[in-house]
C-alpha cells in the first residue's frame, strides 16, 4: 500500500513539476456555459405591407444579441409580440415582455409617409418590446433615438449600449426578472 501511494506522490509531484516549468502552458479554462436563448414569437399577420421591414427589424436584433431570439410565429403559435399595421405613429408595448406576455407594435404609416426608414422603424419598435426606451434627441448612431435621428437616418442597427440593454433583460440571474413596464411608448417627434 506504502508503495503504491509513493508511486502515486511522484506521479502527482512530477506533474506539478512539469506544469510550473519555464515555457509551459496551462491547460485552457473551460468556456462558461452558455444559457439557451429566450424565444419570442411575433405575429405579423396584421402588419400588411411592413412584413418585409418587421422580418429585416427583427433579424437586426437577432444578429446582434444572444440571450433572446425573436422568430415568425408559425401558423397556430401563441406570440408575444403582435404587429398591427395602422395609420398613426409607430407605437408600441414597454417590455421587456416574456415567454407568455404580450406587446403589441403599432406599425404606423405616418411616420412612413413621412419618409422615415421601414427597417429602422421596425427594429426600433421591437426594441420597446424588449424593454428599452426610447433615447430622445439622439443621434442616428441610436437606435433607440426613433425620429429624433432623422427622416434621413436609415441605421436599424442597435448601438452597444442598446444591445446591452436586451443581454441583460434576457440573461441570467436578477436581470432576466425584470418585470414588464407596459406602457405604450408613441414614437411621433
Amino acid at each position: 500500500m506504502l508503495r503504491k501511494l509513493g508511486i502515486g506522490v511522484m506521479a502527482a509531484a512530477a506533474i506539478v513539476t512539469l506544469s510550473s516549468a519555464p515555457g509551459a502552458t496551462a491547460a485552457p479554462a473551460p468556456a462558461p456555459e452558455r444559457t439557451a436563448a429566450t424565444t419570442l414569437y411575433y405575429d405579423d399577420s396584421q402588419a400588411g405591407e411592413f412584413k418585409g421591414a418587421v422580418a429585416a427589424g427583427a433579424e437586426q436584433w437577432n444578429s446582434t444579441v444572444e440571450n433572446v431570439t425573436l422568430v415568425k410565429a408559425p401558423a397556430g403559435t401563441r406570440a408575444e409580440i403582435r404587429i398591427i399595421a395602422d395609420n398613426g405613429w409607430p407605437r408600441a408595448t414597454l417590455g421587456p415582455v416574456r415567454p407568455g406576455g404580450s406587446a403589441t407594435v403599432w406599425f404606423g404609416r405616418q411616420a412612413v409617409d413621412q419618409g422615415y426608414n421601414t427597417t429602422r422603424i421596425a427594429a426600433h419598435e421591437l426594441g420597446h418590446s424588449l424593454g428599452l426606451p426610447d433615447v430622445k434627441p439622439g443621434p442616428c448612431s441610436s437606435l433607440m433615438s426613433g425620429s429624433t435621428g432623422g427622416v434621413s437616418c436609415t441605421n436599424a442597427t442597435p448601438n452597444a449600449a442598446e444591445q446591452a440593454g436586451v443581454e441583460a433583460n434576457y440573461g441570467g440571474g436578477a436581470a432576466s426578472r425584470t418585470p414588464m413596464d407596459g406602457r405604450i411608448i408613441v414614437d411621433a417627434p
